[in-house]
Parts: structure tokens; C-alpha cells; sequence
């Protein structure tokens, strides 16, 4: 007999929780087993209208209330450094996905407990909760974009709180991301006779000059201070050890704030490399943080601490290019993400699990 489908008791608490879906390896492509598990345990609750895309999950509440909040996170993870099953010394919760972002999505599911079980009480607003995969890989493949473009429908709402790790604080917007390569161009020669040729790579030195002495913008942004950030993240070039080469090409990635558009982050570069050919290969916008809005301002008063930016990216930008408003929040600690020995405190998983029922009235 073959193993088991895995099961989820949303009755254990969110700590446990956590340790059983991280024991669920779910590597972005390989999410079936977890989608499976978590559709099965929101179909029992008899308060929740359930959808399946691929393997997203979305569940919805039905109260007729004025506003409907959207509860988001991935259910994918990075590949496993044999960190899987999960290990609890204490607090901590050792394992791949305790912060990027099970925690998360183990928070998300005891709401969806809590307001979808029989005879539930009616929370402050209605709910959607969105369990998508592929985050963790090239956008084509996310799943919160797949589900805007099928149904977007299904992910409507007046207000999302994306629960990717920020360490319990909440965090607004999100930077913009872009990458660029600048290609230089030469003559190839043999070595032996260098000066037949015009070495591609020496001619990349004023382009990595210029990055070294660019002085990154800090910009604040509706109340939060941004920091930008232009750097070279891969140089390629040369045809063999006696060949002089005729390519060499640079990329940057420049993290941009949120009141420059894509155009302007793309302007912005060229600028930056007036006289070089620039090539934009890859791009995705900004995220205001939009705090002074109601639900967000009635959010942060749950929270009760300064929010601060948001360094990264996230699908708060989604959100937010489909006209739903998106913080950032959720326990897991963003810099311990993708990392052989990432954990999460599991009294900041509680404490997010209490502030979040607090704020719906729980």
C-alpha cells in the first residue's frame, strides 16, 4: 500500500499547524499534495465556499457585510537543504517554509477555521483566503497572476493583507524590481597579438565604474523611507584563455521606490548609462504603501506599532495593479528565508493568529 494523503487538523494549534505543513514538501511544481490537503480541511467548514485552480485554493465567506478583506500567501517553497521534516527546540521551528512562509499560511488557515466552522460568529468583514502556488519562481508561473487573469473575480476585495514574513511588523508597499544588461562590444584577436583586437571585457570598466560610484536615492514615500538600489549582479564575457573577447555584457538589478513608475525606474537607468546600449529584461512595478486608507489605518491600529517599507518585492504590487489595496504582515522573519537554517519564532506565529482575529472582531 502506498503512503497516505497528508491531512490537516485545523483544530491543533497554529504552532503545530505549522510543523505538519511544513512536513509537507511543497517545491515550487510540486505543490499538488499540500493544495490537496488544504482544499480538503476548508471544504469541511461548512461556512466557506471553496474554488480550485491548478493547485491555488481560494475560499470565501458569505456574510453580506459591507467589506471583504483578502488573506494571501504562497504555498510553495525554495528547494530543501535537508531541512524537512521540520524540528521544534523550544520556540523555534526549524524547517524549509517555517518562514517563507507556512507560518503564514498556517495563520491563514486557522482564521479560515475560525470564521468557516459551523455556527461561526460574523466577523468585522467578509473574508477571502487565497492559497496560490509558484511564487517562489519566474512570474509566469505565480498563481495569484494566474487566478487575476481566469477568475479574477474570485480574489475581489476592498483591502489584502499579504502574509509573506516580515517579522510581525507591518510593512507597507513594496519596492520595484528591474533588470538590465548593458552590452559591450570589441574586436576578437588572438592574445598572443592583443593589439589586432579591442577587448570587450576592459570596456565594461567605466560601466562597473559608474555603478561604484552611484549613490543610491532615500526617498520617503507617504510616511515610510525607502532605500533604493542599483547593483551589478552578473557579468558574462569571453571566448577562451588565448582569444581576446568581442562581448561582454553586464547586468544590474535596480530596486526602486514606489513613486517612480516602471517608466521612470527604466528611464532612470539609461540615464545612469547614457552612451551604452541598455536592454530591460526583466520588470515589475512598485507598491505604495496606501496606509492612510480605513481598513489599512484599522489594521495597523490592531498591530499598534510603526509599519516601516518594504525592502523586496512582493505580491503586494499584484494586488495593487488589480486595484486592491495590500500591506504586508506576517510572523515569519524575512531574513532567515531560503536558508538551510530558517526558523520561525512560533510565539510571533501566535501573536500575528491573535492579532488578526482581534481585528475581525475574534
Amino acid at each position: 500500500m502506498g503512503n497516505a494523503e497528508p491531512a490537516l487538523d485545523l483544530s491543533l494549534d497554529a504552532a503545530a499547524l505549522t510543523a505538519v505543513l511544513v512536513d509537507i514538501p511543497s517545491v515550487s511544481g510540486e505543490e499538488k499534495p499540500l493544495a490537496d490537503a488544504i482544499e480538503q480541511a476548508l471544504r469541511a467548514l461548512p461556512g466557506l465556499s471553496v474554488q480550485r485552480l491548478g493547485e491555488n485554493v481560494v475560499a470565501r465567506t458569505d456574510f453580506g457585510l459591507p467589506q471583504r478583506i483578502v488573506l494571501a500567501g504562497h504555498i510553495d517553497t525554495v528547494p530543501i537543504a535537508d531541512n524537512v521534516p521540520s524540528r521544534r527546540e523550544g520556540d523555534i521551528l526549524y524547517g524549509c517554509g517555517t518562514s517563507d512562509m507556512k507560518s503564514g499560511v498556517a495563520v491563514q488557515l486557522k482564521i479560515a477555521a475560525a470564521v468557516g466552522a459551523a455556527g461561526a460568529r460574523t466577523p468585522a468583514h467578509d473574508l477571502v483566503f487565497v492559497f496560490y502556488e509558484c511564487e517562489e519562481v519566474e512570474a509566469a508561473r505565480n498563481g495569484l497572476g494566474r487566478i487575476a487573469r481566469e477568475h479574477r473575480d474570485w480574489i475581489a476585495g476592498d483591502f489584502a493583507v499579504l502574509l509573506e514574513g516580515t517579522d510581525g511588523v507591518l510593512e507597507g508597499g513594496c519596492q520595484g524590481t528591474l533588470r538590465a544588461k548593458i552590452t559591450l562590444t570589441g574586436t576578437r584577436a588572438h592574445s598572443a597579438r592583443s593589439w589586432l583586437g579591442d577587448n570587450a571585457i576592459h570596456r565594461a570598466a567605466p560601466v562597473l565604474a559608474r555603478l561604484a560610484a552611484y549613490e543610491a536615492r532615500e526617498v520617503e514615500v507617504e510616511g515610510l523611507l525607502y532605500h533604493e538600489g542599483l547593483n551589478a549582479v552578473g557579468i558574462s564575457g569571453g571566448v577562451a584563455g588565448n582569444v581576446i573577447p568581442d562581448e561582454c555584457s553586464v547586468t544590474v538589478n535596480f530596486r526602486f521606490a514606489p513613486d517612480r513608475s516602471e517608466q521612470d525606474a527604466a528611464a532612470h537607468v539609461r540615464e545612469v548609462f547614457e552612451g551604452y546600449p541598455v536592454e530591460i529584461v526583466d520588470s515589475a512595478p512598485a507598491a505604495r504603501p496606501g496606509l492612510n486608507l480605513p481598513a489599512a489605518a484599522s489594521f495597523a491600529a490592531a498591530i499598534g506599532a510603526p509599519a516601516r517599507a518594504k525592502y523586496g518585492w512582493t505580491d503586494v504590487a499584484r494586488f495593487a495593479a488589480l486595484g486592491v489595496p495590500a500591506v504586508n504582515f506576517g510572523p515569519g522573519d524575512p531574513n532567515l528565508a531560503h536558508t538551510r537554517h530558517e526558523h520561525v519564532d512560533l510565539a510571533k506565529v501566535g501573536a500575528a493568529e491573535a492579532v488578526l482575529l482581534g481585528w475581525l472582531g475574534y
